[in-house]
């Protein structure tokens, strides 16, 4: 039997019967984690189809962990059984399927220790994983995450009197394909785009909405990832392209290294030269309520936005070794070397140093690009020959791949392309809701300084916009990190603390 074939028949079996929407407070199984040497008991509940009518059952899922307390009137950070906040992790990576997480497995670099959820289960918070439909699949495509996502959350706002934590309370998290859909949800809560797919799944019939948003280096904005890309790395040449594979629900990565051709640079050339009026038509602003704009050649006072923060890192590191002295003064590192090691290995940076010690003045921005080296070929993310996974993600039921850009329509090298419809480029992109009157007033967005997987204008427009609309972003680009996610914890559950309890 062929696969849509076979999909078809999963279909009408799945809409013959119609799943329960109530939690089952009963059906769990009892289990325990360690974090940090202590032992935190708690219940899962696992494999609960969040939609009546699921296509694809096994992704359709959400998996609930909530600590052992709340059933016995106990409080665990503060927090009881009706105020405990709703931590909610994506697995999705690369726009793949991914299942529902499970506390334990998926340890940042697979390093020991407790994991996002393990943690968060540990701080009293109550944890729901969704899983979610992903690109591979013909009923996958954009924008099947995102609708799964939301009826995740409609589903906990449904049972929110059915069992512990505060579904006014719901705080998501993803990194990389899953931080951009994490940023997403927060942006399109109660969206009346989404709703016939919504009820077409059998979503519960509640808000989607959610209190606050995590998103690690989110891979996001992408009908203008090219041209912001291009800005970013054109004249890097050389690359260090990134093969991604999935591999048992996890994403394989491999490095293949290559020079862009004479094609490739005029592609550049050409996404690059489009960018400027891109950010321009944004009407962003800085904190001092400065316009964020970009000259014909990419210089202005957008990009010196976007150093500053690459700045701010490296200054954080420079000096993370200064000792307080009297009257707040600090006390320059008593390793000079280790100073001089680090202005020579990053000679895009000005350093100025007195007597307090030594800062970052300035950011080279084109020197940082080049030492940082370009990762994807142009275009980095609707592919030419269609061959990206955006590409995939943008096909539908009838064309497996799909340009979704201007540019890469016109310039295909397939013929007879398809290119994805308006309204779909539209729920795929979080700007195109993003407003005074969006929900979540808290958001959090980490991109590492080694990141290259998609350029860091993503983030800073991401961050201006929302700060723009009068939401508290906590926007930062930590030193040295690449593209990866949970790699702060303590930093991350201390920020939503916070929130949470107004601190």
């Amino acid at each position: 039997m062929k696969k849509t074939a076979l999909i078809a028949t999963m279909t009408l079996a799945n809409l013959a019967q119609a799943h329960s929407l109530d939690f089952a407070a009963d059906t769990y199984t009892a289990k325990t984690a360690e974090v940090n040497g202590a032992t935190i008991a708690y219940r899962a509940y696992e494999g609960i189809p969040y939609v009546k009518k699921p296509v694809e059952p096994e992704y359709q899922q959400i998996n609930i962990y909530i600590p052992e307390a709340y059933f016995n009137g106990g409080s665990i950070n503060g927090y009881s059984a009706a105020t405990a906040p709703i931590f909610l992790p994506n697995q999705i990576g690369g726009y793949m399927p991914a299942k529902p997480g499970v506390p334990g497995e998926r340890r940042h670099g697979g390093q020991p220790g407790a994991d996002a959820m393990q943690t968060a289960l540990a701080k009293g918070y109550i944890v729901a994983s969704p899983g979610a439909r992903g690109r591979t699949s013909p009923t996958g495509k954009a924008p099947a995450a995102i609708y799964d996502l939301k009826a995740a959350v409609r589903y906990l706002r449904h049972n929110d009197a059915a069992m512990p934590g505060d579904a006014e309370k719901i705080i998501s998290n993803g990194t990389s394909a899953g931080g951009a859909l994490s940023v997403l949800l927060g942006a399109s809560g109660n969206q009346p785009d989404y709703e016939p797919a919504l009820k077409a799944l059998g979503a519960a019939e509640a808000r989607d909405d959610i209190y606050a948003v995590s998103a690690y280096c989110p891979i996001s904005i992408l009908e203008h990832a090219d041209a912001a890309y291009e800005w970013e790395f054109n004249g890097v040449n050389d690359y260090e392209k990134m093969d991604i594979t999935m591999l048992d629900y996890k994403v394989e990565r491999k490095l293949v290294k290559g020079t862009l051709d004479a094609a490739e640079q005029h592609v550049s050339d050409e996404l690059k030269a489009q960018f400027p009026a891109y950010v321009n038509s944004l009407g962003l602003k800085n904190a001092r309520g400065e316009a964020l704009t970009l000259n014909d050649d990419g210089s202005g006072s957008f990009r010196d936005y976007v150093a500053s923060y690459i700045g701010a890192a490296a200054d954080a590191e420079l000096n993370k070794n200064q000792i307080p002295g009297a009257l707040g003064v600090l006390i320059p590192d008593p390793n000079p070397e280790r100073v001089a090691a680090f202005v020579e290995e990053n000679p895009w940076l000005t350093i100025d140093g007195n007597f307090t010690g030594n800062h970052v003045r300035k950011v080279d921005f084109v020197a940082y690009a080049k030492a940082m080296g370009r990762q994807k070929t142009p275009p980095a993310f609707d592919a030419l020959d269609l061959s990206s996974g955006e590409n995939q993600l943008f096909g539908d039921a009838h064309q497996d791949t799909r340009h979704f850009t201007a540019y890469s329509a016109a310039n295909s090298a397939v013929k007879g392309a398809g290119t994805a419809d308006a309204a779909t480029i539209k729920m795929m992109n979080p700007l195109s809701y993003i407003s005074e009157k969006t929900a979540p007033q808290h958001w959090r967005i980490r991109v590492g300084t080694k990141d290259r997987d998609t350029s860091h204008a993503i983030a800073a427009i991401l961050a201006a916009k929302l700060q723009n609309s009068g939401k508290n972003v906590d926007m930062a680009m930590p030193w040295g990190v690449p593209h990866s996610g949970d790699y702060d914890l303590d930093e991350l559950f201390a920020w939503m603390d916070g929130i949470v309890k107004g601190k």
